[in-house]
């Protein structure tokens, strides 16, 4: 149950090709369970608009953002901040992240962690439970028609899962698999640019198609006036560049919390 990823454009295409070589010889491991992590979904829940707050050291996107971060101090900031679910990134290569850092976060604090990876392999879900994650990333633009799987994958693991859309043809996706959080990324993975408009556009078609679950917005929101656009459609924001940067991350974590 491999996606097809050949065809998969720019960017998007190499981290993922990369993360599927990584993560092959995985393949047959035994993980272990811990104790049951906290709900990412119910964290969202919460009145107001959630701020998931991202570990985040580099990007394809911004080069170097902040090589020296260490991931556990980072995220007691966060979360000392209001930051009601933290983000971790684990890819290596193109991210700079490691499973350690999620390792490191889930030791030192309390709020759900979603493991912010490229999902293209079925051990990656059972990785992520066994690291401590209370939720997964499954792109729609590199799983595509096996979004549903791996999402019926990740419930029986007891995860979250955060499908991930950047246009109406994976949003139609998302919902036929039956998506109960979908994250509106604003980030054109193929070019890499920022559009805005992209997170309430598609928030509203989701919403008109009688989607009830939650809805995150991800990408490009550096300034708290910027988060407006968001309050009533959406739940939750997934911010990483603009808090990671900052020399204050509690103080950046505050001024952009919403709740």
């Amino acid at each position: 149950m491999v996606p097809e990823l050949t065809k998969v454009p720019g960017v998007l295409g190499q981290i993922s090709r990369q993360r599927l070589h990584d993560v092959m010889g995985l393949e047959g491991r035994e993980w272990s369970k811990p104790v049951a992590p906290p709900s990412f979904s119910q964290a969202l829940r919460l009145p107001g608009l959630s701020l998931i707050a991202e570990v985040k050291r580099k990007s394809p996107s911004q080069g170097e953002i902040a090589l020296k971060l260490e991931a556990a101090e980072v995220a007691r900031a966060y979360v000392a901040g209001g930051a009601r679910a933290i983000s971790v990134l684990t890819e290596p290569h193109y991210f700079a992240g490691s499973d350690q850092d999620l390792q490191e976060v889930r030791a030192a604090v309390e709020v759900p962690i979603l493991r912010k990876d490229f999902t293209v392999h079925p051990v990656q879900i059972a990785e992520a439970r066994a690291l401590g994650a209370s939720a997964v990333l499954l792109i729609v633009a590199l799983l595509g028609r096996l979004t549903g799987s791996y999402l019926q994958l990740a419930q029986q693991e007891g995860l979250d899962a955060l499908v991930e859309v950047h246009d109406e043809t994976e949003l139609e996706l998302a919902l036929l698999a039956g998506a109960s959080i979908i994250g509106v990324n604003n980030r054109n993975l193929t070019d890499l640019s920022i559009d805005r408009s992209t997170a309430p556009r598609l928030g509203r078609l989701a919403r008109a198609a009688g989607f009830r679950g939650l809805l995150v917005a991800e990408s490009g929101y550096n300034e708290a006036a910027q988060l407006a656009e968001l309050e009533g459609l959406f739940d939750a924001v997934l911010i990483g560049t603009s808090l990671a940067r900052s020399n204050n991350w509690q103080m950046a974590a505050a001024q952009m919390n919403r709740a």
